[in-house]
């Protein structure tokens, strides 16, 4: 990228242009993480098995679509701060710290204790966002990390819950 270039996607800002970068290194760990945790939460949705299968079916895939769902948003906050975002497939991959499932066969008890240490380290990256925001005196993405860490533990809750036996 040339100079020119750089400075075609300088989105105007009055936040320190320094302070920023750590908060677009913070938010693009976090959707790194979270487009990994979606697709794996999509996987286990496509494969799960066993006579739990309906209510495990349904409740992947509610939580895939909230996943995807602030995905969006966590990337428009990194161009808001005049930062760039991921660009691809390896883009993710250089940049997520939760791990890919790549079993054959996963049980479904792992499926559902797997996705929710992953939502708890999502809510990791995010407080780690967070803490950057608050550094910088970025009030917007501070703000607006609680609603995505809320969700992020909402998700580890169901997934407890439903993984416990009765």
């Amino acid at each position: 990228m040339t100079m020119a270039d750089s400075k075609a996607l300088q989105t105007p800002t009055d936040l320190n242009r320094n302070a920023t970068k750590s908060v677009a290194e913070a938010l693009n760990s976090a959707l790194a993480d979270s487009y990994a945790l979606y697709f794996k939460t999509k996987n286990f949705h496509w494969h799960v098995s066993g006579p739990h299968f309906r209510d495990y079916h349904l409740l992947l895939d509610d939580q895939a679509a909230q996943i995807l769902g602030i995905t969006d948003a966590i990337a428009e906050r990194v161009r808001k701060t005049g930062n760039v975002t991921l660009r691809s497939i390896g883009d993710i991959a250089r940049h997520q710290t939760l791990k890919d499932n790549d079993a054959d066969y996963v049980a479904p008890g792992d499926m559902l204790a797997e996705l929710r240490d992953d939502n708890l380290k999502l809510v990791e990256s995010f407080r780690a966002v967070k803490e950057a925001a608050d550094s910088a005196g970025d009030n917007a993405t501070s703000g607006i990390v609680d609603d995505w860490t809320d969700q992020a533990e909402e998700r580890a809750w169901f997934l407890f819950e439903a993984s416990r036996k009765g």
